[in-house]
């Protein structure tokens, strides 16, 4: 067989056939004279194989070894990862199309999403509890709440793993405890008024300390401030970008606040 008569008969194509010749899965015969490449029925059940371990989901390497291993074990703990690995997309499909359908339902009721959407149903609680107090207030929202709900959101894509696990304590108490947020609105509020201050104003103290102290009991002891934004590592990308959204004394009651954190204050 020539290799288009190989690959029509497997249900492939030249040029997989070729690749599958350059990484070594599929030997590559002798050339005739004429210059074309004679393929066996042993070449075909090979290629079959591959086609069918591919299919299955394998990737290369993974065939590779599976072809290597006469006896067929490995193709058994190689099955059985692959499955492992398709149950645990199946419930991150699951999940992420759990999180699409509440969107669109949410996108329906209000006429529309968040800019900061989407974000988790933890955060879009507490954005919608955000909502609430602004309506209660009028309508007028301090202006650091808006910067505070991006920044969340931000640290909310960013975090991963136990690293996050600060985060994910911060929102449930903020999400929980009723009057978290009209506290928090307080303390925007008295943040706001820091954006012309000087840094040595009594303001500074006062708010770091207050926002240390609107930490529900028992979330602050779990918070480790982000490793970019500790006094050593002040001068990293992260952290100039953190601090040139405050003015001044906003950055110092910023910094103020997170040294209160690590002392324990």
């Amino acid at each position: 067989m020539r290799i288009g008569e190989l690959a029509d008969l497997v249900g492939t194509t030249p040029r997989a056939v070729r690749h599958y010749h350059r990484v070594g899965l599929l030997p590559e015969p002798r050339r005739h004279p004429n210059g074309y490449r004679r393929y066996t029925l042993r070449d075909a059940i090979v290629l079959a194989r591959v086609r069918r371990l591919r299919d299955l989901g394998l990737s290369l390497n993974e065939v590779r070894d599976v072809l290597a291993d006469d006896a067929g074990k490995d193709l058994v703990e190689v099955l059985t990862e692959l499955d492992a690995d398709l149950a645990r997309q199946e419930a991150d499909i699951r999940r992420r199309r759990a999180h699409l359908g509440w969107l669109l339902r949410q996108a329906e009721e209000d006429g529309g999403l968040a800019s900061e959407a989407p974000v988790s149903f933890e955060l879009s609680a507490l954005f919608d509890n955000m909502a609430r107090v602004t309506a209660e207030l009028g309508g007028e929202e301090p202006r650091w709440a808006a910067e505070e709900r991006a920044l969340l959101a931000l640290l909310e894509t960013s975090r991963r793993g136990a690293d996050r696990e600060w985060l994910d304590g911060l929102l449930a108490a903020l999400t929980t405890a009723s009057d978290a947020v009209p506290r928090a609105y307080e303390i925007y509020a008295d943040f706001d008024a820091l954006v012309d201050a000087p840094v040595d104003d009594p303001g500074v103290e006062r708010t770091a300390r207050a926002i240390v102290d609107s930490l529900p009991e028992g979330v602050w002891e779990a918070l480790s401030i982000p490793e970019a934004l500790t006094p050593e590592n002040l001068s990293s990308g992260f952290a100039d970008a953190f601090f040139a959204e405050f003015s001044p004394a906003q950055a110092a009651t910023v910094r103020r606040a997170m040294e209160l954190l690590r002392e324990g204050a």
